[in-house]
């Protein structure tokens, strides 16, 4: 029997994203726009106030780009970064995220003096064929849970194309 191919699994997107402060958050700008080049990363400002961490309503917190062409080829120099290796507790419905503690561990990435030792999150988002139903503006409409994609069906689509192990 075919398959369905409203079943199958897409990655949507690879977002990329540095927390920081003043010159922190400059070093992280640099970063993200050395790994994506041609894209301009955006500042993200906090909502609320937390005292403790010094941190008011509309200060810069932290700086995020997105990936939407040349995923495969991206995710897998991190994936050579992090030695092929994810938790399970690391995927989530629909998405899963890992950190790259040290940039120059990317194959082809040299230090830079300006920007020192830097790390940044990446988020990986999948889809599956019909999400939009539930994203446009015009003529909006529900889409049932089984269009979500679990955990296990992330693991196993990562297993098969990415060669990515999960303990």
């Amino acid at each position: 029997m075919a398959e369905n191919i409203m079943r199958k699994i897409k990655i949507d997107k690879v977002v990329l994203n540095i927390g920081g402060v003043a010159e922190e958050l400059e070093k992280g700008v640099k970063l993200l726009g050395l790994l994506v080049p041609g894209r301009k990363p955006a500042r993200t400002k906090s909502k609320k106030r937390i005292p403790s961490l010094g941190v008011r309503p509309n200060l810069e917190v932290g700086t995020v780009v997105t990936i939407r062409t040349g995923m495969e080829e991206f995710l897998k120099k991190m994936f050579i970064t992090i030695d092929g290796e994810l938790k399970k507790k690391q995927v989530s419905e629909n998405n899963f995220s890992f950190g790259i503690k040290e940039y120059i561990e990317i194959p082809g990435m040299e230090y830079r003096r300006d920007i020192g030792i830097k790390g940044f999150d990446v988020t990986v988002v999948f889809k599956r064929t019909g999400r939009r139903v539930r994203l446009k503006k015009i003529k909006r409409g529900k889409i049932p849970k089984k269009q979500i994609i679990t955990k296990e069906e992330i693991i196993k689509f990562m297993e098969e194309n990415f060669q990515v192990e999960f303990r």
